[in-house]
């Protein structure tokens, strides 16, 4: 016995394309990368589309081969975009039905092109199963389904079809035709399980139902020359074949409710439909086309299964219309006066997210070929996701993270586990040093005393002292004897004073002295420290060099009043022998011991311990089970349906970590019940005499402890500051040594140039003298007469005693009368001798050498300089100020100097450490713009505090500055020599 034909779909048939150079060149264009790369990829893809195409139309193969190209379309549909505007390949696809070529550049085409083959596949697969065995009968149930499927989702996602095939119209009627076709599938399953005919009747209902509307559609299309004529008449016949099961098994029901004129009239009904499916049955040509997926023997299989049914039809109706003339004599109803019979669906299209529902669809689309190209919109989906799954694991590592937090500060207030090792007897050992304290002697230990680091310091303090010391000698030495050159000889003296070029040197004196003097208050500081804690350091470095931390940490616990034998507040140590351990104790009261209880305590502990461990162990997996989620192929293949429902896939998704979080949960809560019992029970185990006793005992040793490591690491902090201030101030000696030694040198050379500059104008002053010996006494008388005139006005105020400190000097008149010519001179400067502020930003000269050391305050120039020795500019000295010849101006040279080198300029000098040379003073024969003319000097002993630069046996002049003692030249040279030899200024021994 044959089984009754079913329709199914042609395949639709394609051209082959290449796909290898549009992508390698759109790889090139739009991602930056070398295609060469992609040429397995792209050779894969398609490799995929040659077998797409020999895909066999009956077997399950076909379909997964379908569906991988597909699977791979939709993959490369997130990377390349193939339409006419970007990548232009033509996809050619001949209509299943009217064989007409269509051409588009749309990958839309070609994926709607390739669904249509899998539904095709599908329906010609569920055709040809063997429906009389249950395998065959469930496949082809299920594959039918599955075609309606995804004949759905073209029409649903596919629009604007090109062909007629994929049409909106024509995809609906294989609708319908696969639908009708997979309740008819399910009906004969019943009918063969022998089911109850109501449900059979309801089943063939629906099934009539739907080859109505297949038949509506199947005309539609053939009159349009898109299905075959033979469609519509296996349409036909099935629906009026069903339309008269349905009354059938209706009829059968009606006649078990005693409805036996209802179920007469039922089976005329379905003798009515079984006469025109026969007739149409009959019709069926005897060769159809191979277009139309029927075979030859369609037509007879109809009519066998129409003429059969008809026949039992006709004789139930025989046997009915016998019962009820004889028996029940019930009135027959007119067919339209009957009930329509109600339907039960029991085919839906399975879309195609279930279409592979049970089965690994990874499997069946294999490996993504391009995942080596990563679409944006995917990376940005799943950093999102990766932004969720970070907040969830924050949000239980905080959780995890405050209940261990919320366990150890009740511990710790609880003083537990520690406070139990006392109770237990864990004092009864010796108190030993903790790993700080000998780290601390460790570090003191091969450490000398500093007592040579303070020698050397003061030593380095003292040579530094005496370079300024020298160098202030000098300076002082050459200042006083060009001052007193200038009072000897008056405007002849033409070189500039001392005072203009000095001041810097004497500020970086200064400077220099104030900042040793800051230094020495620092090293007081560090020696007193190390007084202070000399003993301690001592005592710590012979316990690090002889391994004796313990012991001596152990001394200062007894000296603390840690003692093994009594406190100090009187109470017994732990280990005395008079007590012994609480565990050892039992009252006998009838209560829990002492003992008991700290072991609940301890067990209590231990459980908390565990929930902790376990805790920490379920937040790791839970970030490694985060650490490897990647959702990104899931992201892709549900790319188009997530487009705006990404949150609620995320949600999903994080659903997995739901297990990891109940169990965090749950143990934070047995934490918190088991710290409320170890609370109780720890307080009651405190309530105890014995137990507050040893409590008490162990907080004192505590405190005991705490003060002796506060007084170590002070002594150890207090030997870190003193080794670092120790090597800071040696830095700081050694880098002033070379500062001061660079200043002494700057000195010599500045006096080496201003004694070669004097020697060279002490003897252009004797050869002019040499020149002019004529009118020499003139001079001398005019001077001498002009300088008793002005002693005269005021003898009384003439200084008694000779003046320790130089009075400013003054302007004299705009216009001054040489006494030796009868030129008028220029205006004399008012402030010849005014010495620059100590403030090195003002100073004209030089700056100040190389900064000072760091590590050690700086000390700015002191307001009082050298200058203010000299004196400050002033007025006119009045008749009562005592005499002195520098409050008188210079006269102006005969003739002007040459540009540049008339005055002599610091600011010339670049270096830090500044370097005299003679050509920045006045040569023979220049002469500074200004100069003055003092009178002679009124007679008086020299100051006691004037050095003395000649004979120390002969009297000098009076006067601020005193005058430089010339020696008469001597016929004996060995005398000159032998002055030479202690006089520094001996070039100026032959001076007059």
């Amino acid at each position: 016995m044959s089984q009754p034909p079913m329709i199914s779909c042609p395949l639709k048939q394609t051209n082959e394309i290449d796909w290898v150079y549009p992508l390698k060149a759109h790889i090139r264009q739009a991602y930056g990368d070398d295609p060469e790369r992609y040429t397995e990829e792209c050779n894969t893809l398609n490799r995929l589309r040659q077998d797409m195409r020999g895909a066999g139309k009956d077997s399950a193969a076909g379909r997964d081969l379908l569906y991988r190209y597909y699977g791979q379309l939709e993959l490369l549909d997130l990377r390349f975009p193939v339409d006419e505007n970007h990548i232009k390949i033509s996809f050619t696809w001949l209509d299943a039905f009217t064989h007409k070529p269509i051409s588009q550049y749309s990958l839309a085409y070609e994926k709607a092109s390739i669904i249509f083959n899998i539904s095709a596949v599908l329906s010609c697969h569920a055709a040809n199963q063997n429906r009389f065995e249950d395998a065959g009968l469930k496949t082809a149930y299920h594959s039918f389904q599955a075609a309606a499927g995804m004949f759905t989702y073209i029409n649903e996602n596919f629009l604007h079809a090109p062909s007629t095939d994929l049409s909106r119209d024509t995809v609906k009627t294989l609708i319908s035709i696969m639908l009708a076709q997979g309740q008819e599938v399910f009906l004969q399953k019943q009918i063969a399980d022998g089911k109850k005919v109501g449900l059979l009747a309801k089943l063939a209902s629906q099934a009539s139902y739907l080859y109505a509307q297949a038949v509506e559609g199947v005309q539609e299309n053939a009159q349009k020359g898109v299905f075959d004529k033979v469609w519509v008449q296996v349409a036909q016949v099935k629906h009026h074949f069903s339309s008269s099961l349905a009354q059938y098994y209706q009829a059968l029901a009606d006649d078990d409710t005693d409805a036996h004129g209802m179920a007469i009239a039922r089976l005329q009904a379905a003798e009515v439909d079984g006469r025109d499916a026969l007739r149409i049955a009959a019709a069926f040509p005897s060769s159809v086309s191979p277009n139309s997926n029927l075979n030859s023997d369609t037509g007879a299989c109809l009519t066998d299964a129409s003429r059969k049914h008809l026949a039992n039809v006709q004789e139930r109706l025989a046997a009915f219309n016998k019962d009820n003339d004889f028996i029940y004599h019930q009135t027959i109803p007119a067919e339209t006066t009957l009930s329509i019979i109600p339907k039960l669906p029991a085919a839906k299209a399975i879309p195609v997210s279930e279409l592979y529902q049970g089965q690994d669809i990874q499997r069946i689309i294999g490996p993504d070929i391009f995942q080596k190209l990563v679409p944006m919109s995917v990376t940005e989906s799943a950093s999102l996701y990766d932004e969720e799954k970070a907040k969830l694991i924050r949000a239980e590592a905080e959780n995890v993270e405050t209940a261990n937090g919320e366990m150890a500060a009740s511990l710790d207030y609880l003083k537990l586990p520690e406070s139990l090792d006392i109770l237990k007897g864990g004092m009864d050992q010796e108190p030993s040093a903790d790993e700080g304290f000998r780290a601390w002697c460790e570090e003191l230990a091969g450490h000398e005393p500093f007592g040579k680091a303070f020698e050397q310091l003061s030593a380095d303090k003292s040579t530094i002292n005496g370079f300024l010391d020298r160098c202030t000698k000098q300076l002082d030495m050459e200042e006083s004897i060009c001052e007193k050159m200038r009072s000897k000889y008056g405007a002849d003296w033409t070189q500039q004073p001392s005072s203009r070029l000095t001041s810097t040197l004497w500020n970086d004196i200064q400077s220099y002295r104030g900042a040793i003097d800051e230094a020495s208050i620092s090293d007081t500081q560090l020696l007193n420290t190390a007084r202070q804690h000399e003993s301690d350091f001592d005592e710590m470095r012979s316990a690090g060099e002889t391994d004796e931390a313990d012991v001596l940490y152990q001394r200062a616990m007894q000296k603390a009043g840690a003692s093994r034998s009594r406190g100090t507040n009187g109470v017994t140590s732990p280990a005395s022998p008079q007590e012994g351990s609480l565990l050892d104790d039992d009252y006998g009261e009838g209560g829990t011991t002492v003992p008991d209880q700290i072991a609940k305590v301890e067990d209590l502990l231990k459980r908390l311990s565990l929930i902790k461990r376990d805790r920490m162990q379920v937040l790791k997996d839970l970030k490694e089970k985060a650490q490897g989620d990647d959702i990104s192929n899931v992201l892709i293949l549900n790319k188009k349906s997530i487009a705006n429902h990404e949150s609620q896939l995320f949600q999903a998704e994080l659903e997995k970590y739901r297990p990891h979080q109940n169990r965090l949960l749950q143990g934070t809560h047995k934490q918190t019940v088991l710290m409320k019992e170890l609370t109780k029970a720890y307080g009651d185990l405190l309530q105890d005499k014995r137990v507050r006793s040893e409590q008490l005992r162990y907080e004192n040793f505590t405190r005991q402890r705490n003060q002796v490591a506060t007084k170590y690491k002070r002594v150890f902090q207090a030997f870190n500051g003193l080794v670092d201030g120790l090597v800071r101030a040696q830095s700081f000696y050694s880098e002033m040594k070379d500062t001061v030694e660079s200043l002494e040198k700057n000195v010599e050379t500045f006096v080496s140039n201003r004694r070669s500059e004097g020697a060279q104008l002490l003897g252009q002053i004797e050869r002019d003298k040499a020149n002019f010996s004529g009118g020499q006494a003139d001079r001398e008388r005019d001077r001498l007469r002009d300088l008793m005139e002005r002693m005269a006005m005021d003898p009384s105020s003439s200084p008694t005693k000779p003046s320790t400190s130089r009075p400013p000097p003054v302007s004299r008149p705009s216009q001054t009368q040489d006494p030796y010519s009868n030129k008028s001179q220029p205006p004399a400067s008012s402030n010849y001798y005014p010495r620059p502020l100590s403030n090195p930003n003002i100073a004209p000269s030089l700056h100040l050498p190389a900064g000072l050391p760091r590590g050690y305050p700086q000390q700015s120039a002191p307001g009082a300089t050298h200058g203010q020795r000299m004196g400050e500019a002033g007025g006119l000295p009045s008749v009562n100020d005592p005499y002195n010849p520098m409050v008188y101006p210079f006269q102006s040279p005969l003739s002007p100097p040459p540009p540049g080198q008339g005055v002599y300029y610091h600011n010339q000098v670049q270096a830090p450490h500044h370097t005299y040379s003679q050509q920045a003073y006045p040569q023979n024969g220049q002469y500074p713009h200004q100069g003055y003319v003092p009178p002679p000097p009124p007679p008086g002993p020299p100051p006691s505090s004037q050095m003395n630069f000649g004979n120390p046996d002969m009297s000098h002049p009076s006067g601020p500055g005193g005058y430089a003692y010339h020696q008469p030249p001597r016929q004996n040279g060995g005398t000159a020599t032998q002055q030479e030899q202690h006089d520094p200024w001996a070039g100026l021994n032959a001076w007059k």
